[in-house]
């Protein structure tokens, strides 16, 4: 993810998230400590081709995902694909590149909280060795949502080989393109 990123991910994030949306400022702050020696976070976006293809050039946003680290323990801040590309695979992609950050970090463990009413999502951090340890009361405000607190022990050993099929999506980390694709 790159500064310029932020405003379209701000919409995506409105649209998947109303009540409990992240703001630009979050979004800023943590890109500040995704650069340079001292880097403690990874930052992703996806992209895709717009409609108009080679006419317009353009590419959208349609995913997301960012990941913090201190010390030996890593934390999935975010994670998020537009709606019409669930059920593609690309959740896994990016838990994927968070995974190998956290493997990067020399992290032994990962953890996230997950909205107790996202059973998607939590079957996909399942996949991928993901446990449930506790629950935290009314964390996703407003609504008052309880999180379900998972945790992920070498993560390492979680991160599936690359996949070498492609689909026309791009996963880019902080200003380097990457080269994993959706298959």
């Amino acid at each position: 993810m790159r500064w310029w990123d932020i405003e379209p991910v701000l919409e995506l994030e409105k649209a998947l998230f109303p009540e409990d949306a992240w703001s630009r400022g979050m979004f800023w702050s943590d890109l500040a400590h995704a650069r340079g020696p001292e880097a403690t976070r990874r930052y992703f976006v996806a992209e895709q081709e717009d409609e108009e293809g080679a006419a317009g050039g353009g590419r959208r946003i349609i995913g997301y995902a960012g990941l913090a680290a201190a010390g030996d323990v890593a934390d999935v801040q975010t994670i998020a694909v537009a709606r019409e590309h669930w059920g593609t695979g690309l959740g896994a992609v990016l838990l994927t590149e968070l995974l190998r950050s956290a493997t990067a970090f020399e992290c032994a463990e990962v953890m996230l909280e997950c909205r107790v009413d996202n059973v998607r999502a939590q079957k996909l951090y399942e996949r991928f060795g993901f446990e449930p340890i506790g629950f935290r009361r009314g964390y996703y405000q407003p609504g008052n949502v309880d999180a379900l607190v998972m945790r992920l022990r070498d993560p390492a050993a979680s991160v599936p080989a690359r996949d070498s099929g492609a689909q026309d999506i791009d996963v880019q980390q902080n200003d380097v393109q990457g080269t994993e694709s959706n298959g």
